[in-house]
């Protein structure tokens, strides 16, 4: 399993070095890592997580939005983090963006019957990923439906120089790398 989806507390490390960080049989993809973090003591104990590295912090954005099985059922919930650099509340948005995934599991109450939802914490599974100006690999059409040219999203004649990439925000001179 750790080949595929390692176990990684990855609230500590910074998002640009997480893809060294992900399974080996994933460290190809350049669009996004999967990883597995355990629940902090904290946590534990009824608190909010920490989720702040040396230069900045993972933010939630938005509310968090429930995660349903093929057959309409609520399995889980998911809430979506942007990385800023530097200190709340006057940090610098990155384009390093995660999906933390809860399971709930459903808890059948022996005396009444009732079907209670309760989430389970034990671990957490993240979807880290560097939003880019074009479709990632799973929002695209198949290749043989789009032009030659749409399908790298550049035309490489226009294309100069040497690629920079600046390792702090998530950014490249381009494509999408991290």
């Amino acid at each position: 399993m750790h080949q595929i989806i390692p176990v990684v507390s990855i609230y500590d490390i910074e998002p640009w070095h997480l893809p060294e960080l992900s399974g080996e049989l994933c460290r190809g993809d350049t669009e996004q890592w999967f990883f597995f973090v355990p629940r902090q003591e904290r946590e534990a104990r009824g608190g909010r997580p920490t989720r702040t590295t040396s230069s900045g912090y993972w933010k939630a954005t938005g509310s968090p939005s429930h995660v349903y099985s093929s057959d309409n059922k609520v399995i889980g919930l998911k809430k979506s983090m942007v990385f800023y650099e530097g200190k709340a509340p006057v940090g610098k948005k990155t384009k390093w963006k995660m999906n933390e995934y809860r399971v709930i599991q459903h808890v059948t109450d022996h005396s009444s019957g009732d079907d209670t939802p309760k989430l389970r914490n034990e671990f957490t599974l993240c979807r880290v990923y560097v939003v880019c100006g074009s479709f990632r690999a799973f929002d695209r059409r198949p290749m043989e439906a789009m032009p030659e040219e749409a399908q790298s999203g550049h035309n490489m004649a226009e294309v100069e120089g040497p690629i920079e990439f600046n390792e702090y925000t998530g950014s490249s001179s381009w494509g999408c790398l991290y």
